[in-house]
């Protein structure tokens, strides 16, 4: 018998975010959005950490629906500046979100800083049949001295993943999937599922 689908929903209104997963997921695996399911209320994330944020927006997600789904919260970790912007890094330039502000405010932050070191991190929360599991997934690398490229969003004109001369958005979306903080994280939900399938 043919194995089914697994089927998610990415408790998610970043369609850069809902379009990574769904590039960098095997087949087999079934991504609809919150848009998919007519669910238009903004998922909460108040708790002051990556892990809590993205446990908060998928038990919101769960509590309301009841469907099975898959959320995450990344931050941009930068070691001369004591790990900000962290949890705060989509709105480390404040209100509205604008990713060319935020990039400005680490990179005035940076000025004259020799250690430009700094990492991504996407911590996964999966809700299942009301089993609660996190993943996370790291990525090293350092911040460019100025922006370069126009592929993916946020601060990948200038974070330069460890062995690459290139930023992110200097990468085609397969190249930075290949090795991004998001698609390490995914790729531990996608054998955990596997896992829990042979199991059954």
């Amino acid at each position: 018998m043919a194995q089914s689908a697994i089927e998610l929903v990415i408790a998610s209104n970043n369609q850069h975010k809902v379009n990574e997963i769904r590039e960098s997921a095997p087949p087999g695996f079934i991504f609809s959005t919150l848009a998919d399911n007519n669910f238009t209320l903004e998922l909460p994330e108040t708790t002051g950490t990556i892990k809590g944020n993205a446990m908060q927006k998928a038990r919101t997600f769960w509590e309301l629906t009841g469907l099975n789904c898959l959320a995450d919260d990344s931050g941009l970790i930068i070691d001369a500046l004591n790990g900000r912007p962290g949890v705060d890094s989509a709105f480390y330039a404040g209100l509205p979100k604008n990713d060319d502000a935020n990039i400005k405010k680490v990179l005035s932050e940076l000025s004259g800083v020799d250690d430009r070191s700094a990492y991504f991190i996407t911590v996964m929360a999966l809700i299942i049949n009301g089993k609660e599991c996190f993943f996370e997934g790291i990525v090293d690398g350092s911040i460019a001295q100025s922006p370069s490229g126009n592929h993916g969003f946020g601060y990948d004109p200038v974070f330069i993943p460890e062995g690459e001369s290139r930023t992110f958005a200097q990468m085609s979306s397969s190249e930075k999937n290949a090795m991004s903080h998001r698609s390490r994280a995914l790729g531990q939900v996608v054998k955990f599922l596997n896992e829990q399938l042979q199991n059954i």
